[in-house]
Formats: structure tokens, C-alpha cells, sequence
């Protein structure tokens, strides 16, 4: 059952799409305020956010700011009665992934709630496992606080595991993230592999990167 968050403070309405969304077999949270629904989705996990822009406490825009900023990935659907242009790329650039104008039909939020919920977002600019952390804004990566040196390939097989973890990514899925549809020799995975653990596992105690036998590699911290 997908798991959402909506953060609308239109009680009336908030009720209306949380008992639409339960008969369509869909779980879903509320919180009134952004401040609530900042602290639920720091807390919690679900599989998409329903924001409203006009928020008391902290409005839908920094909500979806400070989400990105703490590396939070969850799909962001921003539901507004604002429908300028400039009002939707401010917030495409805060970092949502899709906008819906109020009014809006039932049927048509459900169907990009599913759609949504399919993938991760691509908007956050900061990616973090245990002490392994990603900046994609500043292209940097570091462990510990240690700097980490990556080639071009590292950095992008890094980034390709660190936006699944702690799930599973197929040696296809890696080999498409890195190389497109251009698929290299059958060892150049295993080579860059090999150099990315001497960058980010070998100087640490504990490992992050392990290799699951016969379905692929995940990114994941041992001891969590």
C-alpha cells in the first residue's frame, strides 16, 4: 500500500483527499502545518508528499527547500491555487517534482500520486549514507568529513547507488546510470568498482559499498 503525507491546512479539504485516497487503497498522513509536516517527513518515510504552497509556521516552498537541502528524495507533489509560470517554476526550483492547480479532479490526483511514487525524486542536492555524504550542487562527496577524490565514473556510480540505498541497483541499471546505452567491455564495472571501494570503503572501518550475490550492488551501512 503506497504511504503518503499531505500537508494542507484546508481541514475540509485535507478530509476530503485523505477519505478519497483510503477508498482508492492509498494510506495517508496529515499534518495542518509546515512546520508538522517538516517534522513528519524527517521522521517518517512515505512514498510521495502532497504540499500545499500556503502553509502557516513555514509555507510549502521552505518545506520543500529544507526537505532537498537534508537530501530527502520523496517525490514532491505541490498542490496551489497559484498557476502563473512563475509561480511553478519558483516551485520546480525549490525542488518539487510536479504541480497541480486547485481545483482539481480526485481521479487526476491519484494518478500522478502513482506515477510519483514510482521513482525517486532527482531533486535533492544533498545525498547522505551513515557518514558518506554526496553534494551535488558543489560536486563534492565526503566521508567522516574526509574529502573523497572520485573520477567522473566513480562520482556517477556513487550517485546511482546512493539514490537507491539501502536497495538493491542490477548491474544493468549501474552500467545504464554510467555508460547510457553505449555498454562497455565486461570488465570496466568490476574495475570501477573496485577503484570507487578504495575511495570511499578502504580508508574506513566499516564498508558501504557490498556486492549481492547474483542481483547486483547496494549502498548501505552494515551496522544500521
Amino acid at each position: 500500500m503506497l504511504s503518503l503525507l499531505l500537508v494542507e491546512d484546508d481541514l475540509d479539504l485535507a478530509q476530503t483527499l485523505v477519505d478519497y485516497l483510503d477508498l482508492e487503497g492509498i494510506r495517508c498522513d496529515h499534518a495542518s502545518n509546515g512546520m508538522a509536516g517538516l517534522e513528519l517527513m524527517r521522521r517518517g518515510r512515505y512514498d510521495a508528499l502532497l504540499l500545499d504552497l500556503n502553509l502557516p509556521r513555514l509555507d510549502g516552498l521552505s518545506v520543500c527547500q529544507r526537505l532537498r537541502t537534508d537530501g530527502n528524495d520523496t517525490p514532491i507533489l505541490m498542490l496551489t491555487a497559484r498557476d502563473r509560470l512563475d509561480d511553478k517554476l519558483e516551485g520546480f526550483r525549490a525542488g518539487t517534482d510536479d504541480y497541480l492547480v486547485k481545483p482539481f479532479a480526485l481521479q487526476e490526483l491519484v494518478v500522478r500520486v502513482r506515477a510519483l511514487a514510482r521513482r525517486r525524486s532527482g531533486q535533492a542536492q544533498c545525498l547522505r549514507c551513515a557518514d558518506l555524504e554526496m553534494n551535488l550542487a558543489e560536486r563534492s562527496a565526503t566521508r567522516a568529513g574526509r574529502s573523497l577524490k572520485l573520477t567522473p565514473t566513480g562520482w556517477r556510480l556513487l550517485e546511482a547507488l546512493m539514490r537507491a540505498s539501502p536497495a538493491v541497483v542490477s548491474r544493468q541499471a549501474l552500467e545504464a546510470a554510467v555508460w547510457g546505452e553505449k555498454m562497455p567491455d565486461s570488465d570496466s564495472l568490476k574495475v570501477h568498482l573496485f577503484h570507487l571501494r578504495k575511495a570511499v570503503d578502504a580508508p574506513f572501518p566499516t564498508p558501504l559499498i557490498q556486492t549481492v550475490q547474483g542481483h547486483g550492488f547496494a549502498l548501505k551501512d552494515r551496522d544500521a
